[in-house]
């Protein structure tokens, strides 16, 4: 008897891994149905989605006046730009700071360092409704109450446990060798980090961005405990008004499209990274 012949495949493989893409592929189907759902009947009139919820548009009825009357009349547009404005400018200080405070704790040694390591990843256990009280009053000793800076600043600091844990795994990961190189080739600390180290520590640096990017651009509770009710409202608490307006107004198309404008950016980010965010996850998991 051959011991180099293939065993035959087991006739339980096939099934098993057909009920597994059975099982995978329905799921699929039940995550996307709504979202998809939401997206085509938001070019309905509300006629139609009263009439008949799950049927598709009509071409001689598809109408795209639900997304103006959401930018425009429910004032959308400028909470967007509040969100992108806050969002980005959240995001950059993460990963500026985040890097920075990751790259010393992963390649230098200080006595203190395991412990403000600890003491950064304890961030990540502390529910942040906590810290409301304290936050509130000392946003409004700082005269930032109510104004976009504010919640940057309380976005930033919520997000840096995180961005943290994740860099300093990172750029544990990365060879030692290539920081000696910059180090013999003439570069300063500073230089070795923004012109070798840092560029290496893309796939982390864009795991962080995603993953902040979604928290912040769909955060609710702080922006509605420390904006108020002023300009400064970001597009999640604009969705939430447009949400009780259509309920009284009978429009439900232009919720809908509230629903997609509110969406639409998230998956475009998603999409566009998650090829640098698989890579990210999986770098940052070894240590080098």
């Amino acid at each position: 008897m051959n011991p180099l012949r293939e065993k035959p495949a087991r006739s339980g493989t096939g099934a098993a891994r057909w009920l597994l893409g059975s099982a995978l592929g329905g799921y699929l189907l039940w995550v996307i149905f709504p979202m998809v759902w939401v997206a085509y009947s938001s070019f309905k009139d509300d006629a139609a989605i009263t009439q008949d919820p799950l049927a598709l548009p009509e071409w001689a009825g598809v109408d795209g006046a639900a997304y103006g009357r959401a930018w425009r009349d429910a004032g959308l547009g400028e909470y967007f730009l509040n969100s992108a404005m806050v969002t980005t400018s959240s995001v950059a200080l993460i990963l500026l700071f985040g890097s920075m405070a990751a790259y010393a704790l992963a390649r230098f040694y200080h006595p203190l360092g395991r412990f403000t390591h600890g003491l950064f990843l304890a961030g990540l256990m502390v529910p942040a409704q906590l810290a409301m009280v304290p936050l509130f009053f000392e946003l409004r000793a700082m005269g930032l109450l109510e104004s976009r800076w504010g919640l940057v600043l309380v976005y930033t600091a919520n997000g840096l446990p995180f961005a943290i844990f994740i860099l300093t795994g990172f750029f544990r990961s990365l060879p030692r060798a290539l920081y000696e190189a910059a180090v013999v080739d003439g570069c300063s600390e500073s230089q070795a980090f923004w012109r070798v180290m840092l560029p290496l520590a893309r796939p982390g640096l864009v795991t962080v961005a995603i993953f902040q990017f979604i928290g912040v651009w769909k955060e609710y509770f702080f922006a509605f405990m420390l904006t108020g009710g002023g300009a400064e409202k970001t597009l999640p608490l604009g969705l939430a008004n447009l949400a009780i307006t259509a309920q009284y107004q009978g429009d439900q198309a232009r919720l809908f499209a509230g629903i997609v404008i509110v969406t639409v950016p998230i998956l475009a980010i998603y999409v566009f990274l998650q090829g640098h965010l698989v890579r990210g996850i999986t770098a940052g998991a070894v240590k080098g």
